[in-house]
């Protein structure tokens, strides 16, 4: 496989004012207007990004969360105006919003580790006992975290939450209803392809004060799927599910001794390691859109970027 990864952008777009990055998707404001959203190649897990990009990684993420954006438009409002590119989305520019909405729909994961470790209680939620790994809730909940500036992110209660002001009790209340519709939406649409849409992440922001959906959605890397077929027959047995999601990353960071703690080392990726990965994305953008994936050229990357971004944002500011 071509190894030519996007893991660091700099770009100077007309209007530009600041430039954002985060631990995968570089943002560029353009006059306080709209935001041009690079998806790279970039991998994080435990908080830490991972010294190697994965190929077509970007172009994955970006092309499902356009994707769901457009199917999930008519529940909520969305940032998006334009895919320009295969790894671009541009959009208008929000204020985020200082919370994340975590909606779960099976016990799993962060849940799970703490429910093992005897909590019987998360985000204020309390959660019955006798409960197994990955089991089904008997309805969706919402673990929401503190969007932190850096290092972890943080549980927080949905009183919390309306008590540090973080988010007003009438913004909370719409935010709660759009992430379990969209979380309705993204479970019937996994089920049609044969998957079942675990647990995920929303963002939202104001403009003009009014909410709408931000980032992305339904993503692997924001989100976790289980294969519908065989679910019960593994968690009758106590077996793990066969899942689409970055999971399988942590879970070999783990094997190798890296759990994002001080001190610690990531492991070396090899190239064959690296291709797995890439693979395995690929695998998950045709299961979760069904849709044969189409690689785009990865020979200079930047240069095709800015083309199709200059163009785009010529349209958007005339």
């Amino acid at each position: 496989m071509n190894m030519n990864t996007l893991v660091k952008t700099n770009f100077n777009f007309p209007g530009q004012k600041s430039l954002y990055v985060g631990k995968v998707r570089d943002v560029y404001d353009i006059d306080g207007k709209y935001l041009v959203m690079i998806v790279t190649d970039r991998i994080s897990a435990f908080d830490v990004v991972l010294p190697r990009g994965i190929p077509y990684k970007g172009q994955i993420l970006n092309q499902i969360a356009s994707n769901f954006l457009d199917a999930t438009a008519d529940i909520v409002p969305n940032w998006k105006i334009a895919t320009p590119d295969p790894m671009v989305t541009v959009g208008m520019y929000c204020e985020p919003l200082k919370v994340e909405m975590v909606v779960r729909g099976y016990l799993t994961g962060h849940v799970w580790r703490e429910y093992k470790a005897g909590k019987r209680s998360i985000c204020g939620i309390p959660l019955p006992d006798g409960m197994k790994e990955n089991q089904k809730f008997a309805h969706p909940i919402i673990t929401p975290t503190t969007k932190a500036s850096e290092g972890h992110d943080l549980d927080i209660s949905r009183e919390e939450i309306i008590a540090q002001g973080l988010v007003t009790e009438e913004d909370y209340v719409q935010l709660e209803k759009y992430s379990l519709a969209l979380f309705d939406r993204g479970t019937q649409m996994a089920a049609d392809k044969g998957l079942i849409l675990v647990d995920t992440k929303y963002e939202f922001g104001k403009r003009d004060g009014k909410v709408y959906l931000i980032d992305e959605i339904h993503t692997p890397d924001s989100s976790r799927y289980f294969y519908a077929d065989g679910y019960e027959e593994r968690l009758y047995k106590g077996e793990p599910q066969k899942q689409l999601s970055k999971e399988f990353v942590r879970q070999w960071l783990i094997e190798n001794g890296f759990r994002g703690n001080d001190g610690q080392t990531v492991p070396t990726m090899t190239d064959e390691y690296v291709n797995q990965v890439s693979d395995r994305y690929i695998e998950l953008y045709e299961s979760i859109t069904g849709e044969k994936f189409r690689k785009a050229n990865l020979e200079d990357m930047t240069s095709r970027i800015e083309r199709n971004v200059v163009g785009c944002l010529s349209v958007q500011l005339l």
